[in-house]
């Protein structure tokens, strides 16, 4: 029995959430009021569509939300997607979600509220975005952070230039070095083509390598990358809508933060809002402006605009003026791919942010959580080793692993592993498998 989803939204969200999911032959149908945008996810996606308001009980029916196992209510009105999981709930979904914008009802305090009237979880992207941001400049020699076990163990991103002791070096090459026990590395973005290293893979020149490594050792892959540890303090943000007032609240105890927005009306709200940060109005388009109030002092650069392509050209613009860390906020897919190719350090996407933490909740089975990587193909699964398994019988590298996927850590209770191809998985281990497409039927069959 398949798992039913349906998704109310079929704008970037609900199209993010449709492809991530379609790849789990679940069966997805989708809603939305506009005819067009349907044809055209049918056209590129395995789902079924409903032209209609989700808020109706006769388009819900339709949508056969009674046998739903997942209703995902992600249009871009917070109340539509409230009155639609409402409804969905009392005509029988068993779980649903709706996606927010109103940061008060995410108050732990309020969250009950929704749970009384049948919602299971409430999403917001903005919210899950500024906390990535956060992550980002908290570890800022690399491009992503991503954290499992609850920061035991950490992947971090980062391009290696010519001068990196790493560049030419076949990957079993570097296991002379002792530091490599605690960090490995489980993936490389080249040509926009995702590599699962071997040890006969050479790392190249402008390669884009990930990284995994516990949460102790993070800094000595600095130490052997040769790049230097900056500190940030001051950061600059651009833009002023609630994608750059949620950042701002969340940065303002921990950094030097100056905001530039062009509303004169909309800055004295937000500098009524924002108790540490300093808001300037002004046009952020204009270079000289954006120098005379400190471009060149600041560690940390973030484009929050409506606009991705001013976002990305100020982001270039400031790396050009000497900013260390840039993070450009992308609202189109097709950027996504290049941005490490132009230059901008980090970009951040809130719908597909929002679409990765929605997919970990719908992982079936023994499949806790999942992420995935900006422009890269493979994304991370974490499996619990049930009793009933080959998996713990054998060495990894007896296990027939595809090699498409790497196991690329273990959490054991309060130990964390970053395991060769001699470790024996325990019952209760979860394991962190990093994983292309291709690869998920085979790991489907070795850990179930």
């Amino acid at each position: 029995m398949g798992m039913n989803i349906v998704i109310a939204g079929a704008g970037d969200m609900g199209y993010h959430l449709a492809e991530q999911l379609s790849y789990d032959n679940k069966d997805i149908t989708l809603i939305d009021t506009d005819r067009e945008v349907l044809e055209y996810v049918a056209s590129k996606l395995d789902v079924l569509t409903v032209q209609g308001d989700s808020t109706s009980f006769e388009i819900l029916q339709q949508a056969n939300v009674t046998r739903a196992s997942m209703v995902l209510a992600v249009t871009t009105s917070e109340k539509t997607n409230i009155v639609t999981a409402v409804l969905a709930k009392q005509l029988g979904a068993k779980r649903v979600m709706a996606r927010v914008r109103n940061h008060s009802y995410l108050n732990a305090e309020n969250v009950n509220y929704f749970k009384n009237l049948g919602i299971d979880n409430l999403i917001s992207p903005t919210m899950l975005c500024s906390r990535e941001i956060f992550n980002m400049i908290e570890n800022s020699s690399f491009t992503e952070v991503f954290d499992f076990g609850g920061g035991k163990l950490n992947i971090v991103g980062i391009t290696l230039d010519q001068s990196n002791p790493l560049v030419n070096q076949r990957i079993m090459d570097t296991k002379t070095n002792p530091i490599f026990e605690d960090i490995r590395i489980i993936a490389i973005l080249r040509d926009q083509k995702t590599i699962i290293p071997r040890g006969s893979t050479i790392v190249r020149n402008n390669d884009h390598v990930f990284f995994i490594s516990t949460k102790k050792n993070t800094e000595s892959i600095i130490d052997v990358l040769g790049q230097k540890k900056v500190d940030i303090k001051n950061v600059m943000i651009i833009g002023g809508d609630d994608m750059a007032l949620t950042t701002a609240l969340r940065l303002e105890d921990h950094f030097r933060v100056t905001l530039v927005n062009r509303d004169k009306e909309r800055c004295k709200w937000l500098a009524e809002n924002l108790k540490n940060t300093l808001v300037i109005n002004g046009d952020y388009k204009n270079i000289e402006l954006l120098m005379e109030e400190g471009l060149e002092q600041m560690d940390a650069f973030l484009a929050l605009t409506e606009s991705s392509e001013t976002n990305i050209i100020t982001s270039l613009t400031a790396k050009n003026h000497g900013v260390y860390k840039t993070i450009a906020h992308v609202d189109t897919r097709e950027y996504i791919h290049i941005s490490h190719s132009i230059g901008v350090d980090s970009l951040i996407n809130k719908k597909l942010v929002a679409a990765n933490e929605i997919s970990r909740y719908l992982k079936k089975g023994t499949v806790d959580a999942v992420s995935g990587i900006y422009g890269v193909d493979a994304e991370f699964i974490q499996y619990s080793i049930c009793k009933n398994n080959r998996v713990i019988k054998k060495p990894l590298r007896e296990l027939y692993f595809p090699d498409s996927a790497i196991v690329a850590g273990v959490i054991r209770g309060e130990q964390v592993f970053i395991p060769d191809g001699d470790f024996l998985l325990h019952l209760d281990d979860k394991a962190i498998v990093l994983a292309l497409p291709e690869a998920k039927v085979a790991l489907e069959k070795l850990f179930h």
